[in-house]
Protein backbone atom coordinates (compact mmCIF):
# COMPACT_ATOMS: atom_id res chain seq x y z
CA UNK A 1 0.00 0.00 0.00
CA UNK A 2 1.36 3.46 -1.08
CA UNK A 3 0.57 7.09 0.51
CA UNK A 4 -2.51 8.20 -1.75
CA UNK A 5 -2.07 11.79 -1.55
CA UNK A 6 1.85 11.36 -1.45
CA UNK A 7 2.34 9.64 -4.30
CA UNK A 8 0.33 12.36 -6.33
CA UNK A 9 1.71 15.06 -5.47
CA UNK A 10 4.95 14.96 -3.73
CA UNK A 11 6.72 11.74 -5.44
CA UNK A 12 6.59 12.95 -8.79
CA UNK A 13 9.05 15.88 -7.63
CA UNK A 14 12.33 13.82 -7.14
CA UNK A 15 12.69 13.92 -10.82
CA UNK A 16 11.71 17.69 -11.07
CA UNK A 17 15.13 19.56 -11.36
CA UNK A 18 13.00 22.92 -12.54
CA UNK A 19 11.44 25.58 -10.77
CA UNK A 20 8.32 24.66 -8.44
CA UNK A 21 8.77 27.58 -6.43
CA UNK A 22 9.91 31.34 -8.07
CA UNK A 23 10.25 33.67 -4.77
CA UNK A 24 9.74 37.21 -5.10
CA UNK A 25 13.61 37.80 -5.37
CA UNK A 26 14.14 35.98 -8.69
CA UNK A 27 15.71 33.05 -6.67
CA UNK A 28 14.16 29.20 -7.00
CA UNK A 29 13.42 25.84 -5.33
CA UNK A 30 13.55 22.99 -7.65
CA UNK A 31 10.93 20.10 -7.20
CA UNK A 32 13.79 17.66 -6.11
CA UNK A 33 14.84 20.24 -3.59
CA UNK A 34 11.91 20.78 -2.24
CA UNK A 35 11.29 16.90 -2.14
CA UNK A 36 14.15 17.12 -0.04
CA UNK A 37 13.03 19.28 2.65
CA UNK A 38 10.18 17.91 2.84
CA UNK A 39 11.66 14.14 3.75
CA UNK A 40 14.12 16.34 6.22
CA UNK A 41 10.63 17.65 7.88
CA UNK A 42 9.13 14.64 7.68
CA UNK A 43 12.12 12.64 9.81
CA UNK A 44 11.83 15.84 11.91
CA UNK A 45 8.09 15.14 12.65
CA UNK A 46 8.53 11.78 13.79
CA UNK A 47 11.79 12.91 15.62
CA UNK A 48 9.65 14.76 17.77
CA UNK A 49 7.33 11.99 18.64
CA UNK A 50 4.75 12.13 16.04
CA UNK A 51 3.06 9.00 15.03
CA UNK A 52 0.63 8.56 11.96
CA UNK A 53 -2.47 9.41 12.59
CA UNK A 54 -1.23 12.32 15.33
CA UNK A 55 -2.58 16.25 14.93
CA UNK A 56 -0.02 18.97 14.41
CA UNK A 57 -1.36 22.35 14.81
CA UNK A 58 0.71 25.03 12.60
CA UNK A 59 0.75 28.33 13.10
CA UNK A 60 3.33 30.05 11.40
CA UNK A 61 4.32 32.55 8.31
CA UNK A 62 3.59 31.54 4.72
CA UNK A 63 6.88 30.50 3.43
CA UNK A 64 8.90 27.52 1.53
CA UNK A 65 9.19 25.62 4.73
CA UNK A 66 5.29 25.68 6.22
CA UNK A 67 4.36 24.62 2.58
CA UNK A 68 7.33 21.76 2.83
CA UNK A 69 5.56 21.01 6.54
CA UNK A 70 2.34 20.25 4.80
CA UNK A 71 4.12 17.54 2.10
CA UNK A 72 5.91 16.28 5.70
CA UNK A 73 2.81 15.65 7.25
CA UNK A 74 1.36 14.44 4.16
CA UNK A 75 4.21 11.86 3.49
CA UNK A 76 4.53 10.97 7.62
CA UNK A 77 0.61 10.12 8.05
CA UNK A 78 -0.05 13.14 10.54
CA UNK A 79 -3.13 15.39 10.21
CA UNK A 80 -2.16 18.65 9.65
CA UNK A 81 -4.27 21.40 11.32
CA UNK A 82 -3.14 24.71 9.86
CA UNK A 83 -4.05 27.75 11.66
CA UNK A 84 -4.73 31.33 11.10
CA UNK A 85 -1.78 33.57 11.72
CA UNK A 86 -4.35 36.08 12.91
CA UNK A 87 -5.71 33.97 16.27
CA UNK A 88 -4.72 35.07 19.37
CA UNK A 89 -3.49 32.39 22.12
CA UNK A 90 -6.74 31.64 23.77
CA UNK A 91 -8.25 30.73 20.23
CA UNK A 92 -5.13 28.54 19.14
CA UNK A 93 -5.67 26.92 22.69
CA UNK A 94 -9.22 25.97 21.77
CA UNK A 95 -7.97 24.38 18.65
CA UNK A 96 -4.80 22.33 20.25
CA UNK A 97 -7.66 21.46 22.71
CA UNK A 98 -10.39 20.18 21.12
CA UNK A 99 -8.15 18.50 18.23
CA UNK A 100 -5.60 16.89 20.79
CA UNK A 101 -2.99 18.20 18.69
CA UNK A 102 0.31 16.52 19.83
CA UNK A 103 2.50 19.52 18.87
CA UNK A 104 2.11 23.35 17.87
CA UNK A 105 4.57 24.56 15.54
CA UNK A 106 4.66 28.46 15.56
CA UNK A 107 6.67 31.06 14.92
CA UNK A 108 9.91 31.27 16.51
CA UNK A 109 9.36 35.19 17.86
CA UNK A 110 6.04 33.72 19.88
CA UNK A 111 6.96 30.39 20.96
CA UNK A 112 7.94 31.31 24.21
CA UNK A 113 5.29 33.55 24.70
CA UNK A 114 2.82 30.96 23.11
CA UNK A 115 3.79 28.15 25.43
CA UNK A 116 3.19 30.26 28.45
CA UNK A 117 -0.44 31.48 27.33
CA UNK A 118 -1.23 27.88 26.73
CA UNK A 119 1.05 25.10 29.33
CA UNK A 120 -0.55 22.10 28.46
CA UNK A 121 0.18 22.21 25.04
CA UNK A 122 3.47 21.46 23.41
CA UNK A 123 4.79 24.04 21.58
CA UNK A 124 8.35 24.09 19.31
CA UNK A 125 9.79 27.26 17.53
CA UNK A 126 9.44 26.89 13.38
CA UNK A 127 13.56 28.26 13.45
CA UNK A 128 14.06 25.49 16.17
CA UNK A 129 12.19 22.65 14.25
CA UNK A 130 13.75 23.69 10.70
CA UNK A 131 17.44 23.93 12.35
CA UNK A 132 16.86 20.71 14.01
CA UNK A 133 15.64 18.90 10.25
CA UNK A 134 18.49 20.32 8.67
CA UNK A 135 21.10 17.66 9.90
CA UNK A 136 18.19 14.39 8.80
CA UNK A 137 18.09 12.51 6.09
CA UNK A 138 17.13 13.95 2.93
CA UNK A 139 15.10 11.09 1.82
CA UNK A 140 12.22 9.53 4.00
CA UNK A 141 9.69 6.27 2.98
CA UNK A 142 6.32 7.43 3.08
CA UNK A 143 3.93 6.15 5.47
CA UNK A 144 1.11 3.81 4.03
CA UNK A 145 -1.85 5.83 4.12
CA UNK A 146 -5.37 5.09 1.75
CA UNK A 147 -8.02 7.20 0.08
CA UNK A 148 -9.85 6.94 3.72
CA UNK A 149 -7.37 8.24 5.90
CA UNK A 150 -7.39 11.78 7.54
CA UNK A 151 -5.00 14.17 5.84
CA UNK A 152 -5.84 17.32 7.16
CA UNK A 153 -8.46 18.60 10.08
CA UNK A 154 -9.51 22.48 8.87
CA UNK A 155 -11.76 24.64 11.40
CA UNK A 156 -14.94 26.41 10.40
CA UNK A 157 -14.58 30.05 11.05
CA UNK A 158 -17.01 29.47 13.81
CA UNK A 159 -19.29 32.82 13.08
CA UNK A 160 -22.25 31.27 14.51
CA UNK A 161 -20.75 29.23 17.82
CA UNK A 162 -17.66 27.43 18.34
CA UNK A 163 -15.43 26.37 15.24
CA UNK A 164 -15.67 22.36 14.32
CA UNK A 165 -13.30 20.57 12.71
CA UNK A 166 -14.08 19.26 8.99
CA UNK A 167 -11.93 16.04 8.83
CA UNK A 168 -10.39 15.73 5.40
CA UNK A 169 -9.00 12.55 3.76
CA UNK A 170 -6.67 11.38 1.03
CA UNK A 171 -8.86 10.83 -1.14
CA UNK A 172 -11.31 14.11 -0.17
CA UNK A 173 -8.06 16.37 -1.32
CA UNK A 174 -7.19 14.22 -4.43
CA UNK A 175 -10.02 13.80 -5.68
CA UNK A 176 -10.50 17.65 -6.26
CA UNK A 177 -7.46 18.21 -7.74
CA UNK A 178 -7.71 16.19 -10.12
CA UNK A 179 -10.80 17.38 -11.43
CA UNK A 180 -10.06 21.15 -11.05
CA UNK A 181 -6.61 20.48 -13.12
CA UNK A 182 -9.04 18.99 -15.56
CA UNK A 183 -11.49 21.87 -15.13
CA UNK A 184 -8.95 24.83 -15.17
CA UNK A 185 -7.02 23.21 -17.80
CA UNK A 186 -3.30 23.49 -15.52
CA UNK A 187 -0.49 21.89 -16.96
CA UNK A 188 3.87 21.70 -16.29
CA UNK A 189 3.94 24.89 -18.92
CA UNK A 190 1.81 26.97 -16.39
CA UNK A 191 2.50 29.45 -13.77
CA UNK A 192 0.63 30.25 -10.97
CA UNK A 193 1.18 33.85 -8.50
CA UNK A 194 0.61 32.63 -5.34
CA UNK A 195 -0.41 35.21 -3.33
CA UNK A 196 -3.14 33.71 -0.58
CA UNK A 197 -2.45 32.50 2.90
CA UNK A 198 -1.74 28.88 3.40
CA UNK A 199 -3.59 27.61 6.42
CA UNK A 200 -7.06 27.65 4.46
CA UNK A 201 -8.67 25.63 2.02
CA UNK A 202 -8.18 27.99 -0.98
CA UNK A 203 -4.30 28.48 -0.95
CA UNK A 204 -3.02 25.34 0.17
CA UNK A 205 -5.57 22.66 -0.96
CA UNK A 206 -6.58 23.96 -4.27
CA UNK A 207 -3.93 26.19 -5.31
CA UNK A 208 -1.00 23.71 -4.21
CA UNK A 209 -2.51 20.78 -4.74
CA UNK A 210 -3.37 21.97 -8.70
CA UNK A 211 0.04 23.34 -8.66
CA UNK A 212 1.80 20.06 -7.69
CA UNK A 213 -1.00 17.62 -9.38
CA UNK A 214 -0.31 19.60 -12.90
CA UNK A 215 3.56 20.26 -12.79
CA UNK A 216 2.96 23.76 -12.80
CA UNK A 217 5.23 26.14 -11.34
CA UNK A 218 4.76 28.81 -8.13
CA UNK A 219 5.84 32.28 -7.62
CA UNK A 220 5.33 32.13 -4.13
CA UNK A 221 4.25 35.22 -2.42
CA UNK A 222 4.41 36.16 1.30
CA UNK A 223 1.05 37.87 0.97
CA UNK A 224 -0.71 39.98 -0.91
CA UNK A 225 0.62 43.80 -2.21
CA UNK A 226 -0.90 45.29 -5.39
CA UNK A 227 2.56 46.72 -6.51
CA UNK A 228 4.48 42.65 -6.06
CA UNK A 229 1.43 41.02 -7.57
CA UNK A 230 1.30 43.62 -10.91
CA UNK A 231 5.05 43.54 -11.18
CA UNK A 232 4.94 39.64 -11.01
CA UNK A 233 1.95 39.10 -13.53
CA UNK A 234 4.00 39.14 -16.98
CA UNK A 235 5.75 35.77 -15.87
CA UNK A 236 2.66 34.17 -14.53
CA UNK A 237 -0.29 32.24 -16.67
CA UNK A 238 -2.65 31.77 -13.99
CA UNK A 239 -3.54 33.43 -10.49
CA UNK A 240 -6.00 32.31 -7.92
CA UNK A 241 -7.72 35.63 -5.49
CA UNK A 242 -10.23 36.07 -3.49
CA UNK A 243 -12.44 39.56 -4.21
CA UNK A 244 -10.85 41.69 -2.39
CA UNK A 245 -7.76 41.14 -4.49
CA UNK A 246 -9.42 41.64 -7.94
CA UNK A 247 -11.32 45.35 -6.72
CA UNK A 248 -7.42 46.45 -5.37
CA UNK A 249 -5.94 45.19 -8.56
CA UNK A 250 -8.50 47.84 -10.36
CA UNK A 251 -7.83 50.87 -8.59
CA UNK A 252 -4.26 50.69 -9.39
CA UNK A 253 -3.16 52.09 -12.91
CA UNK A 254 -0.77 49.08 -13.40
CA UNK A 255 -3.46 46.78 -14.47
CA UNK A 256 -3.67 46.83 -17.99
CA UNK A 257 -4.00 44.54 -20.58
CA UNK A 258 -0.41 44.38 -21.27
CA UNK A 259 0.53 43.65 -17.69
CA UNK A 260 -2.08 40.57 -18.24
CA UNK A 261 -0.82 39.77 -21.63
CA UNK A 262 0.84 36.41 -20.89
CA UNK A 263 -2.06 35.01 -18.63
CA UNK A 264 -4.63 32.71 -19.36
CA UNK A 265 -6.91 32.16 -16.05
CA UNK A 266 -8.12 34.12 -13.17
CA UNK A 267 -9.68 32.57 -10.78
CA UNK A 268 -12.00 33.88 -7.78
CA UNK A 269 -13.32 32.65 -4.64
CA UNK A 270 -14.18 32.72 -0.81
CA UNK A 271 -16.35 35.26 -1.16
CA UNK A 272 -19.21 36.44 -3.70
CA UNK A 273 -17.90 38.54 -6.56
CA UNK A 274 -19.46 41.57 -6.92
CA UNK A 275 -20.95 41.75 -10.48
CA UNK A 276 -19.52 45.44 -10.99
CA UNK A 277 -16.44 44.09 -10.25
CA UNK A 278 -16.46 40.65 -12.91
CA UNK A 279 -17.70 43.49 -15.47
CA UNK A 280 -15.05 46.16 -14.50
CA UNK A 281 -12.38 43.76 -14.99
CA UNK A 282 -13.33 42.32 -18.24
CA UNK A 283 -13.27 45.61 -19.83
CA UNK A 284 -9.65 46.63 -18.16
CA UNK A 285 -8.24 43.25 -19.01
CA UNK A 286 -10.09 41.39 -21.40
CA UNK A 287 -10.32 38.70 -18.79
CA UNK A 288 -13.34 37.43 -17.42
CA UNK A 289 -12.82 35.93 -14.43
CA UNK A 290 -13.83 32.86 -13.02
CA UNK A 291 -16.02 32.30 -10.31
CA UNK A 292 -16.02 28.92 -8.08
CA UNK A 293 -17.82 27.75 -5.55
CA UNK A 294 -16.35 25.59 -2.27
CA UNK A 295 -16.32 24.92 1.59
CA UNK A 296 -14.46 24.36 4.16
CA UNK A 297 -15.83 20.88 4.07
CA UNK A 298 -15.86 19.92 0.52
CA UNK A 299 -13.05 22.10 -0.85
CA UNK A 300 -14.57 23.02 -4.67
CA UNK A 301 -18.06 22.00 -5.82
CA UNK A 302 -18.83 24.01 -8.25
CA UNK A 303 -16.87 25.99 -11.20
CA UNK A 304 -17.93 28.50 -14.29
CA UNK A 305 -16.82 26.86 -17.65
CA UNK A 306 -12.95 27.35 -18.74
CA UNK A 307 -14.78 27.21 -22.25
CA UNK A 308 -17.71 29.59 -22.28
CA UNK A 309 -20.00 31.93 -20.64
CA UNK A 310 -18.52 33.12 -16.83
CA UNK A 311 -21.79 34.59 -15.92
CA UNK A 312 -21.27 36.90 -13.45
CA UNK A 313 -23.13 36.42 -10.16
CA UNK A 314 -23.32 32.91 -10.34
CA UNK A 315 -20.78 29.71 -9.43
CA UNK A 316 -21.42 27.73 -12.26
CA UNK A 317 -22.01 24.25 -12.63
CA UNK A 318 -21.27 21.23 -10.40
CA UNK A 319 -17.74 19.55 -10.97
CA UNK A 320 -17.71 16.13 -12.76
CA UNK A 321 -18.43 13.60 -10.08
CA UNK A 322 -20.26 15.85 -7.76
CA UNK A 323 -23.79 16.72 -7.30
CA UNK A 324 -26.14 19.36 -6.47
CA UNK A 325 -29.31 19.28 -5.44
CA UNK A 326 -31.38 22.56 -3.89
CA UNK A 327 -33.77 21.23 -1.80
CA UNK A 328 -36.89 22.37 1.02
CA UNK A 329 -34.78 23.43 4.49
CA UNK A 330 -37.32 22.43 5.98
CA UNK A 331 -38.60 18.96 4.34
CA UNK A 332 -35.03 18.16 2.54
CA UNK A 333 -37.41 17.93 -0.70
CA UNK A 334 -36.42 18.70 -4.06
CA UNK A 335 -36.97 21.79 -5.67
CA UNK A 336 -37.67 22.58 -9.24
CA UNK A 337 -35.25 24.71 -11.02
CA UNK A 338 -35.10 28.58 -10.54
CA UNK A 339 -36.50 28.33 -6.67
CA UNK A 340 -34.30 29.16 -3.91
CA UNK A 341 -33.60 26.60 -1.29
CA UNK A 342 -30.60 25.08 0.50
CA UNK A 343 -27.76 23.89 -1.22
CA UNK A 344 -26.44 19.94 -0.44
CA UNK A 345 -23.80 18.21 -2.03
CA UNK A 346 -22.56 14.59 -2.54
CA UNK A 347 -19.24 13.62 -4.10
CA UNK A 348 -15.63 11.90 -3.45
CA UNK A 349 -14.62 15.63 -2.22
CA UNK A 350 -17.40 15.62 0.87
CA UNK A 351 -15.60 15.56 3.94
CA UNK A 352 -15.53 12.96 6.50
CA UNK A 353 -17.29 14.42 9.57
CA UNK A 354 -17.00 16.64 11.67
CA UNK A 355 -14.40 15.97 14.75
CA UNK A 356 -15.78 14.41 17.50
CA UNK A 357 -19.19 15.40 17.07
CA UNK A 358 -20.93 13.12 15.70
CA UNK A 359 -24.32 14.37 16.25
CA UNK A 360 -23.41 17.33 14.34
CA UNK A 361 -21.80 15.12 11.67
CA UNK A 362 -25.44 13.11 11.36
CA UNK A 363 -27.21 16.42 11.50
CA UNK A 364 -25.25 17.48 8.24
CA UNK A 365 -24.59 14.62 6.36
CA UNK A 366 -27.34 12.26 5.48
CA UNK A 367 -27.18 8.57 4.96
CA UNK A 368 -27.37 8.80 1.26
CA UNK A 369 -23.87 10.75 1.31
CA UNK A 370 -25.66 14.09 0.98
CA UNK A 371 -23.75 17.15 2.63
CA UNK A 372 -26.51 20.06 4.17
CA UNK A 373 -24.35 22.80 3.45
CA UNK A 374 -26.03 25.60 5.23
CA UNK A 375 -25.82 27.66 2.35
CA UNK A 376 -29.08 28.97 -0.49
CA UNK A 377 -29.19 28.94 -3.88
CA UNK A 378 -31.16 28.72 -6.71
CA UNK A 379 -30.26 27.21 -10.31
CA UNK A 380 -30.80 29.69 -13.01
CA UNK A 381 -32.41 28.95 -16.58
CA UNK A 382 -28.99 28.27 -18.22
CA UNK A 383 -28.08 25.74 -15.34
CA UNK A 384 -25.81 28.12 -13.09
CA UNK A 385 -25.96 28.23 -9.80
CA UNK A 386 -26.65 31.35 -7.78
CA UNK A 387 -25.70 31.48 -4.03
CA UNK A 388 -28.57 33.33 -2.29
CA UNK A 389 -26.94 33.48 1.15
CA UNK A 390 -26.30 31.14 4.19
CA UNK A 391 -29.54 29.68 6.13
CA UNK A 392 -28.70 31.80 9.06
CA UNK A 393 -28.61 34.62 6.90
CA UNK A 394 -31.96 34.17 5.66
CA UNK A 395 -34.51 37.10 6.73
CA UNK A 396 -38.22 35.78 8.02
CA UNK A 397 -40.26 38.69 8.60
CA UNK A 398 -43.88 38.36 8.84
CA UNK A 399 -43.63 34.59 8.51
CA UNK A 400 -42.16 35.46 4.95
CA UNK A 401 -39.03 34.59 3.84
CA UNK A 402 -36.29 36.76 2.48
CA UNK A 403 -32.78 36.22 0.43
CA UNK A 404 -30.28 38.97 1.47
CA UNK A 405 -28.64 38.45 -1.86
CA UNK A 406 -31.50 39.53 -3.97
CA UNK A 407 -31.70 42.52 -2.48
CA UNK A 408 -27.66 43.41 -2.18
CA UNK A 409 -27.57 42.62 -5.85
CA UNK A 410 -30.15 45.64 -6.60
CA UNK A 411 -28.36 48.03 -3.74
CA UNK A 412 -25.06 47.76 -5.42
CA UNK A 413 -26.32 48.56 -8.71
CA UNK A 414 -27.50 52.28 -6.46
CA UNK A 415 -25.61 55.37 -7.23
CA UNK A 416 -22.77 56.28 -4.43
CA UNK A 417 -23.16 52.62 -3.15
CA UNK A 418 -19.87 50.11 -3.69
CA UNK A 419 -21.33 47.15 -1.99
CA UNK A 420 -24.20 46.15 0.66
CA UNK A 421 -25.00 43.84 3.19
CA UNK A 422 -28.84 43.42 3.95
CA UNK A 423 -29.07 41.76 7.53
CA UNK A 424 -32.46 41.20 9.95
CA UNK A 425 -32.56 42.54 13.20
CA UNK A 426 -35.23 41.84 15.36
CA UNK A 427 -39.06 43.56 15.23
CA UNK A 428 -41.53 43.98 17.90
CA UNK A 429 -43.92 43.37 15.09
CA UNK A 430 -42.42 41.63 12.50
CA UNK A 431 -40.14 39.14 14.35
CA UNK A 432 -37.30 40.49 12.25
CA UNK A 433 -36.88 43.07 9.61
CA UNK A 434 -34.83 44.51 7.24
CA UNK A 435 -31.48 46.05 7.27
CA UNK A 436 -29.87 46.97 4.40
CA UNK A 437 -25.54 48.06 5.65
CA UNK A 438 -24.44 50.46 2.35
CA UNK A 439 -21.19 51.54 1.98
CA UNK A 440 -20.23 54.54 0.21
CA UNK A 441 -18.47 54.53 -3.16
CA UNK A 442 -15.06 57.02 -2.87
CA UNK A 443 -16.45 60.45 -1.27
CA UNK A 444 -19.86 59.64 -2.75
CA UNK A 445 -22.94 59.87 -0.13
CA UNK A 446 -25.27 57.16 -0.80
CA UNK A 447 -28.75 58.85 -1.04
CA UNK A 448 -31.22 56.55 0.67
CA UNK A 449 -34.43 57.95 0.34
CA UNK A 450 -33.96 57.84 -3.10
CA UNK A 451 -32.45 54.30 -3.05
CA UNK A 452 -34.89 53.14 -1.04
CA UNK A 453 -37.77 54.62 -3.57
CA UNK A 454 -35.96 52.96 -6.63
CA UNK A 455 -36.86 49.62 -5.07
CA UNK A 456 -40.18 49.95 -4.63
CA UNK A 457 -41.94 47.92 -7.41
CA UNK A 458 -38.88 45.85 -8.30
CA UNK A 459 -39.19 43.98 -5.05
CA UNK A 460 -42.23 42.99 -3.18
CA UNK A 461 -42.96 45.11 -0.46
CA UNK A 462 -42.49 43.02 2.19
CA UNK A 463 -38.69 42.15 1.65
CA UNK A 464 -38.17 46.38 1.16
CA UNK A 465 -35.55 47.46 4.30
CA UNK A 466 -37.06 49.17 7.28
CA UNK A 467 -33.87 50.58 7.69
CA UNK A 468 -30.54 51.98 5.81
CA UNK A 469 -27.81 52.79 7.35
CA UNK A 470 -24.54 53.80 5.59
CA UNK A 471 -21.27 52.22 6.85
CA UNK A 472 -17.41 53.37 5.94
CA UNK A 473 -16.56 49.50 5.42
CA UNK A 474 -17.95 45.46 5.94
CA UNK A 475 -16.48 43.64 8.66
CA UNK A 476 -14.45 40.54 6.85
CA UNK A 477 -13.19 37.64 7.96
CA UNK A 478 -9.49 36.32 6.94
CA UNK A 479 -10.64 35.56 3.57
CA UNK A 480 -13.29 38.47 2.73
CA UNK A 481 -16.72 37.16 3.86
CA UNK A 482 -18.49 39.36 5.52
CA UNK A 483 -19.18 38.99 9.02
CA UNK A 484 -22.88 39.29 9.07
CA UNK A 485 -23.30 38.16 12.68
CA UNK A 486 -20.83 41.39 13.95
CA UNK A 487 -23.38 43.68 11.57
CA UNK A 488 -26.48 42.25 13.27
CA UNK A 489 -24.68 42.48 16.81
CA UNK A 490 -24.07 46.36 16.02
CA UNK A 491 -28.00 47.16 14.23
CA UNK A 492 -29.86 44.96 16.07
CA UNK A 493 -31.34 47.49 18.61
CA UNK A 494 -32.42 50.10 15.68
CA UNK A 495 -36.34 48.99 16.43
CA UNK A 496 -36.03 48.43 20.25
CA UNK A 497 -38.36 51.16 21.91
Amino acid sequence: MGNLLFDALFAPLAARTGALLVLPDGSEISGAAFLMRVAQMAHGLQAAGLKPGDRLAVQAAKSPEAFALYGAAVAAGVVLLPLNNAYEAAEVGYFVADSGAALLLVDEAVARAMQAALPAARVIGMGRFCRSADALPDRFQAVPRGAGDLAALLYTSGTTGRSKGAMLSHGNLLSNAQVLVAAWRFGPGDVLLHALPIFHTHGLFVACNVALLSGATMIWLPGFQVGEVIRLLPRATAMMGVPTYYTRLLDDPGLTRAAVGHMRLFISGSAPLLAETHASFEARTGHAILERYGMTETSMNTTNPYDGARRAGTVGMALPGVEVAITDPMTGASLPRGEAGMIELRGPNVFQGYWNLPDKTAQDLRPDGFFITGDLGRFDDQGYLQIVGRLKDMVISGGLNIYPKELELLLDEAPGVQESAVIGVPHPDFGEAVVAVLVPRGDQVPDVSAIAASLTGRVARFKLPKAMVVKADLPRNAMGKVRKELLRAEFGGLFKG
